[in-house]
């Protein structure tokens, strides 16, 4: 079956259907899953992408992905983002407000971002806005015009033009979102007065690590759990890197708080103990923390503590990263990894007890859910779109640069052996990826979230690129 061409049913001896893996045939009607039968011998009156005894489960829908197109496309970009996504099984991404120039912060530039990608994306695309001070009136244009939700910032961005907002600004932009069913995602971490760092090597991983320390993501999570339960306006922890917030976070939702919190593949795959001097690839803010606190975010992860693992794809070019000099304090904050979610973490929660179950939850229907998709993406289901990931969850791989589609292919994973290999991704029915060959045209939509209430609900969902 050439790459390109609308698969009609998949064959497979291992399909996940709930929590079970079973033989199942998936009809595909109009892009949606039209029919599951469970009688793999039945005569189908259609041509079968047979796959064997290859696993067969829902696309992963990545929430987290910084594309930076336009305006930093030497970062990365539409085309690069979603060819690597498709490599790696995930078939929707929703992207991040910065680093784009202009940030995704008025209508005018989110119309500017969805003409850009237009015609570029390998897979679905979804859009965050931004909250940045003074643009509170920008919120409810971008709401009725398909925006996922809102992304804001308690402390510096790195980036000039998305400044952080301040305790007045949150509680002008909350007052816009009520009642529109948006979420106002968090980058919790907050600059508080502490005992100054001792002057350290800017080339050793602690130095930086000292700098970040827990009470930071601990001192901006109570000032959100606490606009969260008085606004009651739905928000969203992204990337938690430490597990001290997790008891305010817990009383938060217990006192009635719609609040939800995701981890990264990074914060559960890497421990600050194994880092090397001078290694920046694995700088990221907020930081990756020690052995012991990776070992309670997977706890709270099994626990249900904590709702969804994202790529938090930050790219940049290799000068930013500082490698020459090894200076964490100067080097660039984000780690490349859109490509290898899905076997970062089943390597490891293969190991702590997870079940195939467990990836779909955390990595497909639950980011779905946050993004408001969840009534087409990241079920298998009939009705639901036609987004497949087959896969080996039990072959193993190296991770080597001939084979990262990012733009820049700068990781901390380079050289690391995981299990789990993408073997095809079904986009919409759509064969897009297949064992390292992509279709030559990108077959990717734009997705725009009709909002509860608001003038956006009579538009369609999607615009065909």
């Amino acid at each position: 079956m050439e790459l390109g061409s609308t698969v009609s049913a998949v064959r497979s001896q291992r399909v996940l259907l709930g929590d079970e893996v079973r033989p199942a045939v998936i009809v595909i009607k109009d892009g949606k899953i039209h029919q599951i039968l469970s009688d793999i011998s039945v005569d189908v009156p259609c041509e079968v992408l047979d796959v064997a005894d290859s696993l067969v489960m829902p696309g992963i829908v990545d929430s987290h992905v910084h594309v930076n197109e336009p305006g930093r496309t030497s970062w990365e970009g539409f085309w690069t983002a979603t060819r690597a996504a498709a490599a790696g099984g995930v078939t929707t991404i929703v992207d991040m407000p910065l680093n784009s120039i202009p940030p995704t912060t008025t209508l005018g530039n989110f119309r500017d971002k969805m003409q850009e990608a237009t015609g570029k994306c390998f897979v679905d695309t979804a859009f965050w806005g931004g909250v940045i001070p003074g643009n509170q009136l920008e919120l409810r244009p971008m709401i009725e015009a398909g925006v996922a939700g809102f992304k804001c910032f308690l402390i510096h961005s790195g980036v000039e033009e998305f400044p952080h907002v301040t305790d007045c600004d949150l509680r002008a932009a909350m007052q816009q979102l009520q009642g529109t069913g948006s979420v106002l995602l968090f980058h919790a971490e907050r600059d508080v007065q502490q005992t100054a760092v001792e002057d350290g090597d800017p080339s050793q991983y602690s130095t930086f690590l000292q700098s970040r320390p827990d009470v930071m993501e601990t001192e901006a999570i109570r000032t959100i759990t606490e606009l969260c339960l008085e606004f009651q306006v739905r928000c969203h922890i992204v990337h938690l890197s430490s597990a001290e917030p997790l008891k305010l976070i817990q009383a938060a939702r217990q006192a009635g708080a719609p609040l939800t919190v995701e981890t990264t593949h990074h914060y559960l795959s890497l421990c600050a103990e194994n880092i090397p001097a001078g290694a920046t690839q694995f700088k990221c803010c907020p930081p990756i923390r020690g052995s012991a606190n990776q070992e309670q975010l997977w706890s709270a992860l099994k626990a249900g503590q904590i709702d969804m693992v994202v790529s938090d794809h930050s790219p940049c070019t290799p000068d930013l990263k500082k490698l020459e000099s090894g200076d964490f304090t100067e080097a660039w904050g984000g780690i490349s990894s859109l490509q290898f979610g899905l076997p970062l973490f089943w390597s490891s929660a293969s190991k702590r007890g997870f079940q195939l179950s467990d990836v779909v939850r955390l990595l497909s229907r639950n980011t779905a859910q946050l993004s408001r998709l969840d009534n087409q993406k990241g079920s298998l289901a009939p009705g639901y779109d036609a987004d497949l990931v087959i896969w080996d969850p039990e072959r193993e791989f190296e991770i080597q640069e001939k084979g990262i589609h990012h733009k820049n292919k700068l990781t901390p994973y380079l050289g690391v052996r995981l299990q789990g290999v993408v073997c095809a991704t079904l986009l919409r029915g759509q064969l897009v990826y297949r064992e390292g060959c992509f279709c030559t045209e990108p077959l990717g939509k734009l997705l725009l979230i009709p909002q509860e209430g608001s003038i956006a609900t009579v538009k369609k969902n999607s615009n065909k690129l």
